[in-house]
This record gives structure tokens, C-alpha cells and sequence, in this order.
């Protein structure tokens, strides 16, 4: 079996929603055996969504089609599917019931548009949405199954998950395992990274290691095939293990983990509280962290001090610290970290003070300047300690201001395990404050 995933949506086509659909279902079908031709992505257009349909039914045995069952003008899946089919669009009288049902559940009036909701292609069959108003729909065309989905993302993975499946698994011919997982690092750049890995990125092998970049995090992608699931399973957690061996300590998650949700752990791990105090990053260092369930446990607060009177009155921050050294420089991050521990009696602050431009850098301080302060109390005298790095980073401001927040976090993590700043390659120099 192969299979070909479409996409439908002018807000795909138009950049103006990300297609995270297509991925989700191609590492399932991998994860079956079943390997993707291609992923097509259409716009509301029911003369190319036919005609999609029809060429991909004449070339795979299963289509996976995401998007344009909404209740709207616009949403024109069915009708395409219904052309490509042949046939007329009937109300089902199962699928107005369950649409019916779930606006009674929530008391909420239904609009007459719902009703088209209902409408399947004549010899078609109906796919039950547990999570919302649109039903989906298993046809078959030139011995393809075809499956259409909701676009939304957590009603299609529902669907998918619950009811496609288990559908699948009984049609497909494969006893092929293909499993996939990615290592997810900051610090490094892709080369450095590829450089470490060496042998383990050597192709035609399994599983194979490839590298992506994405705001300066790299992911190691890791893919096992076998024909016995155990086997696959083995070689990739072999090949994951040696990836965060030897790319330690930058490694911080696989999957979809983040590095703020890593954080979070090893603060709650152990049980230790933090505050923020940032200037160029608006209060991104906060978002990031509060971003993760939990992460009230261990995030105390913080401070956005974006102007030098803020940080003298919120942070104590002192003038004359201000005009001997400028506001991007070490002793300022460490008095701003400093400020951030005193008022809120944390267990660690992480401060920020940069020039994220696109103006404002200087010669001695060109644009992607930033120094990071980090302050927590010694733990013999209870006297607060401080210390200051400072990177450089490339990029316009929103690359640069991004790319400093997850800095921060990074330098977090390794503070914990006490691993030294080195490790991040564009930390230029060290600051400590007793």
C-alpha cells in the first residue's frame, strides 16, 4: 500500500497557517508500514481538488485528504470528492444526528449552514468527529481509500487515531516497521553538530541520522526499519542513545519536547524557584516557561525593565552602573538578576540586556550583543552570588531576540547540571560577581 496526503485550504497555499496535518500523517503512515508518495496542498478550489483526487486515486491505494468539511462557502471538499466520484451529494441522516447531538451536548443553537455538514458523496460512508461538528468520509475511487478529515488539528489526529487506523492496518500488505524520533539541541551550529555525530550520519544505513534547523535549534532525525516492530524499536533507541551521548549536555528532548518544558523538569526535579528579569526580549523569557503546564511550581515572576529607569526602580539597578558600563554589559544583567532574586526571594534569577536591532549597535557592541545574568544565593552564607555571559548572535531582530530567550533557558539548564557556558559556541566571554 502507498499512500498520498492532501491538503486543502487557501490559508495553506497563502502561508498563512503552517501545514502541520501533512507531517502528523505521514510519520503515521510510517510508523504502518505504509510509505507516502507525495503531500499535495490545494486551495478552496473545487475544480483542482477533483482533479487531485482523481490523479492520486490512480496512483496509490489509500489518500489521506485534510481540510474543507467546515459548514462555510468555502469548504468544498466534498463537493470535489463527490465530482471526482461521479456522483450526487445526499444528506446522511447518521451524521445530521451527530451533528445535532453535539450542539444539544454544548446548548448551543445550531445554524441551517451546519447542516451541509451532512452531506456525503452517494456510496460513500461516514467517519464519526467525537471533537467537533464535522463528520469525516471513507469513499473508495479506482480501488483507492480515500479518507477525508476535519482540518483541525486535534479533531483529524482523533480521527485519524481512533478511526482511519485501525482501518488501515487490516488493508495494508507490508510488514514493514518504520519508526522515527529526533533529538532536539541548542548551543551548536548544524555543522558542529554534524561533525560529532560523524559515522552516524553516514547514508544508506539503518536507520538513517539526518539534521534540521529551526531557529537555531538542530534536531537529529533518527529512522528504523524492520520487519519485526521489536527490532526497529531496538535500533532506533540504540541510535537515539548514542546521538545524546555524544552530543551531551546540549541535547535537551526528543519529539516535540521544548526546552523550556526541560527546564521546568529539572527545576521541579530540584525544587528550586526562579524569576526573570528581561530588557530586549519583552518578556519572551517569561512566555516560554509559563508556556508549560506546571511551570507555576517553580516560576516565581519577573520583570520587563525595558527602559533605565525601570530597571533602577524595579531592579535596584544602580545609575552610575548605567553610565560607567552601559545597560548591555555584565554588571548590569548580574544587578538586574540580583534585583529579580531579592523581590521575590527565588532560588534563581536569569536576567537579559541586549541590542537585538535592526539600529543601536556600535563598533565595541554591534547588533546580536547580548549579556545574560544568572544570580542565586550561596548556599553557605545565603549571600546572593552572580555571574554574566555574554553571546553573539546573527540574524534580524526577531532571530536575535528569540534566539537570546532560548540562550537563557539553555544556560539554565546547564547552570543545574553543572555544566559550564562553553558548551553554547557563541558565548564570547564570562563574567563573575561575588
Amino acid at each position: 500500500m502507498q499512500a498520498v496526503i492532501l491538503s486543502i485550504g487557501d490559508e495553506l497555499i497563502l502561508g498563512q497557517t503552517v501545514d502541520t496535518n501533512s507531517a502528523y500523517l505521514a510519520a503515521k503512515l510510517a510508523e504502518s508500514g505504509i510509505p507516502t508518495l507525495y503531500h499535495h496542498t490545494l486551495p478552496d478550489d473545487p475544480k483542482l481538488i477533483t482533479d487531485a483526487i482523481t490523479q492520486a486515486s490512480q496512483r496509490a491505494q489509500c489518500i489521506l485528504i485534510s481540510g474543507g468539511l467546515g459548514p462555510t462557502k468555502d469548504d468544498l471538499t466534498r463537493h470535489a470528492l463527490a465530482d471526482a466520484m461521479a456522483v450526487d451529494l445526499q444528506e446522511d441522516p447518521a451524521s445530521l444526528d451527530m451533528i445535532e447531538a453535539f450542539f444539544a451536548e454544548r446548548k448551543i443553537p445550531m445554524s441551517d449552514a451546519n447542516r451541509v455538514q451532512a452531506m456525503l458523496p452517494v456510496g460513500s460512508t461516514m467517519i464519526p468527529n467525537h471533537h467537533g461538528t464535522a463528520p469525516g468520509i471513507h469513499a473508495t475511487l479506482n480501488n483507492a481509500d480515500i479518507f477525508v478529515m476535519p482540518g483541525v488539528p486535534q479533531e483529524m489526529r482523533a480521527m485519524y487515531d481512533t478511526a482511519i487506523l485501525p482501518a488501515l492496518r487490516q488493508h495494508a500488505t507490508t510488514t514493514k516497521t518504520i519508526l522515527t524520533t529526533k533529538i532536539n539541541t541548542f548551543g551548536m551550529g548544524e555543522s558542529a553538530v554534524g561533525k560529532i555525530l560523524g559515522d552516524l550520519m553516514t547514508r544508506n544505513q539503518n536507520p538513517t541520522v539526518g539534521t534540521t534547523v529551526n531557529n537555531a535549534i538542530v534536531s537529529i532525525r533518527i529512522r528504523s526499519e524492520s520487519n519485526n516492530p521489536d527490532d526497529a524499536r531496538d535500533r532506533l533507541e540504540q541510535t537515539a542513545q548514542q546521538v545524546e551521548q555524544r552530543l551531551a549536555p546540549i541535547t535537551f528532548g526528543r519529539d516535540d519536547q521544548t526546552l523550556a518544558a526541560t527546564l521546568v523538569t529539572a527545576l521541579q526535579n530540584a525544587n528550586l524557584t526562579l524569576a526573570t528579569a528581561e530588557s530586549c526580549t519583552g518578556g519572551l523569557i517569561s512566555k516560554l516557561i509559563t508556556d508549560v503546564p506546571g511551570s507555576s511550581n517553580v516560576y516565581a515572576g519577573g520583570w520587563i525593565t525595558y527602559t533605565n529607569d525601570l530597571k533602577q526602580s524595579q531592579l535596584d539597578v544602580p545609575a552610575e552602573l548605567i553610565q560607567q558600563h552601559g545597560v548591555v554589559s555584565a554588571p548590569v544583567v548580574c544587578a538586574m538578576a540580583r534585583g529579580a532574586l531579592k523581590h521575590t526571594q527565588a532560588d534563581l534569577a536569569i536576567s537579559i540586556s541586549g541590542i537585538a536591532g535592526p539600529t543601536g549597535g556600535t563598533p565595541h557592541k554591534p547588533v546580536g550583543t547580548v549579556w545574560l545574568g544568572l544570580a542565586h544565593n550561596d548556599a553557605l552564607n545565603n549571600t546572593p552570588q552572580s555571574k554574566a555571559i555574554q553571546i553573539r548572535l546573527p540574524g534580524g531582530r526577531h532571530a536575535v531576540r528569540t534566539r537570546a530567550a532560548l540562550s537563557a533557558l539553555q544556560w539554565l539548564r546547564l547552570h543545574l547540571a553543572n555544566q559550564p557556558p562553553s558548551h553554547m559556541t557563541w558565548v564570547v566571554s564570562t563574567h563573575s560577581e561575588p
